[in-house]
Order: C-alpha cells, then sequence, then structure tokens
C-alpha cells in the first residue's frame, strides 16, 4: 500500500482532515519506517512487546507502528502493554479503556515499584534511574512470558540527543540511547523505532488526536533533573540556530573514530606514515585523513 494516499488506520478515524496534520502523520509515518529499516527491526515472525506509559510518546509510537502495519509495511505482531508503577494519582482506568476503545491488542500490568524506589532513594535525589530499571526488568518479563522478540520503547530524536549530553557534560563519555541493542540477557531486542521523530511532532500528533495523557511527574521526583537542563541548553541552541538539533543528531550518524582520542576505537599506536613519502618529498605538507 502506498506510503502517500490520504487514508489512515480505521483505529484512528476522527483524526484532523487539514493538509498540516495530513504532512505530520506521513513525516512520523516515513521517519518510523526509515529508522526502522535502517536499524535492522524486523525479523521473521516477529512480535512486539511496545511499551506505553500514556505520554505523548507512547501514543505516537503506537499510531504509527499500527498504521505501518496496515500499510503492510510492518510484518509484525503487536501487544500493547503499560505497567502500573504505583504511583499515587495514577489514573489507572484511562489506558485500558483508551485500548479497549480502539481495539488494540494489550496487556495491563500492575506493579508497586514506586513504594521500592521511595524506600531505596535518599531524600532530595530523584527517582528516575532507579524507576527506569526497576520498570525495564518487568518489562522484560512480560516480553517473555507473552512470547515477544523485542521491546519497543517511545523514545525520539530529542531524548537521545539529551542523553548524549548527559553523558558529555556528566559521564565523560560518548554515548546515547541506541536505536536498536540486545539487553544483558542476550534473549530481547530493545528498539526506538522513534529515533529519528522530533519530540515537537510527537507533542503535534498527540494534541491534534486529543490522547488522554498522562503526566510523567506523579511521583513529584522530576524538578531539577539533569535531562531538564540539558533541555534547555537545546532550547537555547535551537532558538538561536534553528535546526540545531537536527544538525547535531545527524552528527551521531556520521562518527569519525580517526578523529577522535578513543585507542580502543582507532588504532593510533599502530598508524603509520607511507614509506618514503615524507622523506623524498621534504616539502609536502602530508593529508588529513
Amino acid at each position: 500500500m502506498a506510503l502517500d494516499t490520504d487514508e489512515i488506520h480505521p483505529l484512528f478515524n476522527g483524526a484532523p482532515t487539514g493538509t498540516e496534520f495530513k504532512k505530520l502523520r506521513k513525516r512520523l509515518v516515513r521517519q518510523t519506517r526509515e529508522a526502522i529499516e535502517q536499524y535492522g527491526m524486523i525479523e521473521k515472525d516477529a512480535r512486539w512487546l511496545v511499551c506505553l506509559s500514556g505520554g505523548k510518546d507512547s501514543y505516537t509510537l503506537l499510531a504509527v507502528l499500527h498504521e505501518l502495519q496496515w500499510r503492510g509495511l510492518l510484518p509484525v505482531d503487536i501487544l500493547a502493554c503499560n505497567l502500573d508503577q504505583g504511583q499515587p494519582g495514577f489514573p489507572a482506568t484511562v489506558l485500558p479503556k483508551f485500548l479497549e476503545d480502539m481495539g488494540v491488542a494489550h496487556r495491563i500490568e500492575y506493579q508497586d515499584t514506586y513504594s521500592v524506589v521511595v524506600d531505596k532513594v535518599p531524600a532530595g535525589r530523584t527517582y528516575c534511574a532507579l524507576c527506569s530499571r526497576l520498570r525495564r526488568g518487568h518489562l522484560y518479563r512480560i516480553a517473555r512470558e507473552e512470547g515477544c522478540s523485542a521491546v519497543v520503547l517511545g523514545h525520539h530524536r530529542d531524548d537521545i540527543l539529551e542523553t548524549f549530553f548527559m553523558n558529555l557534560f556528566h559521564g565523560g563519555r560518548l554515548a546515547t540511547m541506541p536505536p536498536k541493542l540486545v539487553n544483558e540477557e542476550g534473549d530481547l531486542f530493545v528498539y526506538r523505532p522513534l529515533a529519528h521523530v522530533a519530540e515537537e511532532d510527537c507533542d503535534r500528533f498527540a494534541r491534534a488526536m486529543n490522547y488522554p495523557i498522562i503526566p510523567c511527574d506523579l511521583c513529584g521526583s522530576q524538578d531539577g533533573l539533569q535531562r531538564q537542563q540539558v533541555k534547555r541548553i537545546l532550547d537555547g541552541w535551537e532558538q538561536n540556530s534553528p535546526g540545531r538539533r537536527q544538525v547535531i543528531f545527524r552528527a551521531l550518524t556520521n562518527a569519525r573514530p580517526s578523529h577522535l582520542l578513543d585507542p580502543q576505537l582507532f588504532d593510533f599506536a599502530g598508524l603509520a606514515r607511507s614509506p618514503g613519502e615524507i622523506d623524498e618529498n621534504p616539502q609536502q605538507i602530508p593529508k588529513l585523513r
């Protein structure tokens, strides 16, 4: 089925019919398809556990994957999953009702990791790191129980950029969220199909679709996070130089180990001159490679 038609997955009827929204939807679908193909996310007879938090990103992910599947461009089985972690005030009925109304195959799991996090994290520290580790462990378990080969997350381009700068500023390393990895146990893939998608586009899409957004600050542990500081830096750069985020993202796909400083990635000690090239031509300036 052609990607440039005006048809839309029947699960998402009621979407705006204006030209701008159609362009947005097609861009989301195209960029997601490109990431899936570029990073080799499709394997035969795959079943994906698509993690749904109730935020704008995971709603966008679910919608785009279903449309790709409907168009015959994503030959995998999709199971949506929400992990209710017991945060105070979490609206436990919102996602089950949404998924049932949309006719989306899903599993809702309740695990009170919030109490564990509150007990283990010292006062004044953020909960996010431990909360994320506990959540990931349960999602891996659920994926195995459901016969899934991959856990699929809604991280987008801006999440990847922010993680890169957090590692750079605070971790002393050049690293970020990869679009595809294998878990430590080696039995599950972790995919991020929205790797090429801008956060702003996820926000515009989710608002236009009027999804029932659940905030990610129910635990009260979000103020002053390093990620928010990095986000403000990137916002400032983007305001002064529109397109800066995309340029930085493109740089992450164009790494040159020989022009960095990691001897484990490039054999600097074994680098040799061409025999006689410098001696025979004393005025010749060596080429930069």
